[in-house]
């Protein structure tokens, strides 16, 4: 039986800074080369591993391979159960369970697509599944899909979509000796400030998970000089919406919540659907039989699949609220727990 820790920090060890993958992609590359039930195909420095099998499903595994830069934490240390290490929790550890399932299954009940792809946590233009999709759609066939995003080994159905969008307040210029001549831009963003503060936020209940929608600032801009009263200012909104709404209702709700005032304009900067939880799919409805199930309430590429007509979960070992933290850690438990719950998918 493997070590699933060990192999885990195994590949902790190998730097994959995002747009620094090739040499994780050579080593999984290598390791899937070798099975014969598998046919690898390699797209720039994303691996795909696929069976063959003539089976009426097929389920489609995914990870990502790449880290955010390191902080003091890289490689990999064991202590007991517990790994340690860049990458180990977001999500090598997922990792790690994927490509001992894809080199030990030669048979699995359903067909199966291996996916680990470059470039998650970086901008989109970069990402790994959008450049299969794109470029080798016929790999991304399949019924549904699981990525191996850090749940703690719970399942986390569906994901939130996500909008920036700017408000610009404009105001005009006077001597701060003589303010009363002119508009201060920055204090009109006084008003809005103080509702964003006190915003009640919906939770709407979607297939039996509670999304938990935000609204926050989360950058400001404005200025001209310290004796000048300015007449410009603006205000970053990030908005987390559930994914009962798209992507014009929300920009219609952040609109709403800035309301239409003189010398006020929203621009919305970009935005991201999210996707519904799609638990009733058989594949994912058999996986999450019997474990804790809540909604993710960030952004995941979950919302990727779904675009592409792919429901899909995120169900992998270590725990989302160290990821990307110094302390980036997971435990043996959680990456044998992952493993058994797709094993039993697989082979049942």
């Amino acid at each position: 039986m493997t070590d699933l820790l060990a192999l885990a920090a195994e590949l902790v060890d190998i730097p994959s800074v995002s747009l620094g993958e090739r040499a994780i992609a050579d080593h999984l590359e290598a390791a899937l080369r070798d099975v014969p039930w598998l046919t690898v195909d390699r797209v720039g420095d994303n691996v795909v591993a696929r069976t063959d099998l003539g089976r009426d499903q097929r389920l489609i595994l995914a990870g990502h391979t790449d880290t955010v830069p390191a902080n003091g934490n890289e490689g990999a240390r064991i202590d007991g159960d517990v790994l340690h290490g860049l990458g180990a929790c977001d999500m090598k550890g997922g990792c790690a369970v994927f490509l001992d399932l894809a080199r030990t299954v030669a048979a699995p009940a359903v067909d199966v697509t291996y996916v680990f792809y470059v470039a998650e946590e970086i901008a989109a233009e970069h990402n790994g599944l959008l450049q299969l999709f794109r470029e080798r759609p016929e790999l991304m066939a399949g019924d549904a899909a699981v990525l191996g995003e850090p749940t703690t080994a719970d399942i986390e159905a569906g994901c939130q979509g996500t909008l920036r969008a700017r408000v610009t307040f404009a105001g005009a210029r006077a001597h701060t000796a003589r303010p009363w001549m002119g508009v201060n831009a920055i204090h009109r963003m006084g008003t809005l400030l103080a509702g964003l503060d006190a915003y009640e936020a919906r939770r709407p209940v979607i297939d039996g998970c509670e999304y938990r929608e935000a609204l926050q600032a989360v950058a400001v801009d404005g200025g001209v000089a310290g004796n000048v009263v300015p007449d410009r200012a603006s205000v970053t909104l990030n908005h987390r919406f559930a994914p009962d709404r798209d992507g014009a209702a929300a920009e219609a709700h952040v609109r709403a919540v800035v309301g239409e005032h003189d010398g006020v304009t929203v621009e919305v900067l970009d935005v991201i659907e999210g996707a519904p939880p799609a638990l009733d799919h058989p594949l994912l409805a058999r996986l999450a039989r019997g474990r804790a199930v809540r909604a993710k309430l960030g952004w995941t590429d979950v919302a990727r699949m779904y675009e592409h007509g792919l429901p899909a979960c995120n169900f992998g070992p270590g725990d989302p609220t160290i990821a990307h933290t110094r302390g980036e850690h997971v435990h043996r438990s959680e990456i044998e727990a992952v493993h058994a719950a797709l094993l039993a998918v697989l082979t049942s």
